[in-house]
């Protein structure tokens, strides 16, 4: 049998027995010295192939975006008018999603001297750069120029990987020369652990059949609940009554306190923008940027017009400062601040355009909430004449008459947004609740507001939106418009009937 050691020539010793260095060097200082002259030699090489490896990755990302920006160039190549003011918009276009635009953290050691730009600002400069050496040329065909020069940098960056590759699989080939202690590791190493399963099986508890709703929190809200076991329309109106605002169901925040105060600067005073945002960096995150689009639209809904626009403005403005890069609050402001710069214009139209969208939007939506508002029947309490009030008695937790305990224990079975309508003393405020009920829980929970003497007014509670209280009502102003006219003429006429009001006593 015939042994094979030619495998153990790759073995990168520091000491040999056989070795005898200079008679005026020592044998251990020499070793030693060999021995640090090695682990350095394989200290940098693999610190040089994790930097190549990390700059081979940022190239790449760096070449999908330059693709996207031609790609973007060459698609709207004959509907270009401004060169100059296209190669921006796509520039902004090409950027992508803001979360992928940090490149990815650099291992241990690696380019530590330097902080790593963002992708945004790598395409920025090097558009910046495209167009200065265009200036410089004059082409006839502007367009083109921008077309060939972003190209030429597009072969540079896939020269420079090729390189990279080259030098890369050296570097790989001479560590994998020598054999080391690093190499060492174990051919096969497993282990089995049997496990009783008869134990497992009864450890396990049965899972309940999950069953996938659209809305997961709605199970978890104490609805009440009627005789008949459905959800309370009193409920419904008192979960919408304690629930937010238009825009949470989407999940939108609202923007921040600063967020707000940064919308109130008026359009146009851009220094006072970025001293702002200087004083205030937080400002210019996305949660501002969706949050002022709300407060816009919602201020468009409610006819403030100009505000609205302003809050466009500005959550637009903050979200060209943060798709430029880290420098982009700079960036921004130079260009729009320059005159006659292309990019002022594009931001501006961009601006127009947003508000053009939530104007309408704005404006369907009214129509729809007029056409429901005008299409539900509500129960509502009103006052027969001119002058009459309906007074609203809360019975009081503590009292010690029966029957106001009676009434008390009807009061608090109402849904809580009733109760605390009725504690207010406002009848605006209980004819929004029961605006919200339908119209059968609405005429129970009146007629034990009157049976329990919550109202001081039993009878001439008139139902506005039914036609025979319609008709109650213009009889009673027909009635009191004659009386106007016989005291006035001294004659005498039949008496308006009184609206009968209830004795508490």
């Amino acid at each position: 049998m015939v042994l094979d050691y030619s495998k153990w020539d790759a073995l990168e010793l520091s000491d040999d027995s056989d070795f005898e260095p200079h008679p005026n060097v020592d044998k251990r200082s020499f070793i030693r010295a060999k021995q640090n002259q090695i682990h350095q030699q394989r200290f940098d090489r693999r610190h040089q192939i994790e930097t190549l490896k990390y700059e081979r990755v940022i190239n790449d990302g760096l070449l999908r975006r330059i693709d996207t920006l031609l790609a973007e160039l060459r698609s709207h190549e004959a509907d270009a008018k401004d060169p100059n003011q296209f190669l921006y918009q796509a520039l902004i276009t090409s950027a992508g999603d803001p979360d992928d635009d940090e490149p990815p953290k650099p291992p241990e050691g690696v380019h530590t001297q330097t902080e790593q730009p963002k992708y945004s600002q790598m395409m920025a400069s090097l558009v910046d750069q495209v167009k200065k050496e265009v200036d410089e040329s004059k082409p006839d065909h502007q367009f083109k120029g921008y077309m060939k020069g972003i190209d030429g940098h597009k072969r540079k960056v896939a020269d420079l990987q090729k390189e990279l590759l080259q030098k890369l699989g050296e570097l790989e080939k001479e560590e994998g020369r020598k054999i080391t202690s690093d190499s060492i590791h174990d051919g096969f190493n497993s282990s089995i652990v049997s496990k009783d399963k008869g134990k497992s099986s009864k450890s396990q508890k049965p899972q309940a059949e999950a069953v996938e709703v659209l809305n997961p929190a709605a199970l978890k809200k104490d609805t009440l609940k009627r005789q008949d076991s459905a959800i309370s329309s009193g409920a419904e109106a008192d979960v919408e009554e304690a629930g937010g605002g238009p825009g949470e169901d989407d999940g939108i925040q609202e923007a921040t306190a600063a967020g707000k105060r940064f919308a109130k600067i008026r359009l146009g005073d851009y220094r006072k923008c970025l001293q702002f945002i200087n004083d205030n960096r937080d400002v210019v995150a996305e949660r501002n940027t969706e949050g002022l689009l709300l407060e816009g639209f919602r201020a468009e809904e409610k006819g403030q017009s100009e505000y609205a626009k302003q809050c466009v403005h500005q959550a637009l403005l903050l979200q060209y400062c943060r798709s430029l890069g880290k420098d982009g609050v700079g960036l921004f402001f130079k260009r729009i601040s320059t005159p006659g710069h292309q990019s002022s214009q594009m931001f501006l139209d961009d601006v127009n355009q947003t508000y053009s969208r939530m104007k309408e939007r704005a404006a369907v939506l009214a129509k729809e909430h007029a056409a429901e508002s005008a299409g539900v029947e509500q129960i509502q309490l009103q006052a027969v004449e001119p002058g009459t009030q309906i007074n609203i008695n809360v019975p009081q937790p503590d009292s010690s008459d029966p029957t106001e305990q009676t009434a008390r224990s009807v009061f608090e079975t109402f849904p809580p947004g009733l109760q605390r309508a009725l504690e207010s003393g406002s009848l605006d405020r209980v004819n929004e609740v029961l605006g919200k009920m339908s119209v059968d829980e609405a005429e129970e929970v009146v007629e034990k507001l009157g049976s329990n003497d919550m109202l001081s007014m039993e009878q001439g509670v008139i139902d506005g939106t039914t036609e025979e209280g319609q008709e109650r009502i213009r009889q009673l102003e027909k009635k009191a418009e004659l009386e106007k006219q016989a005291n006035a003429n001294g004659e005498t006429t039949g008496t308006v009937d009184e609206v009968e009001i209830a004795d508490p006593d």
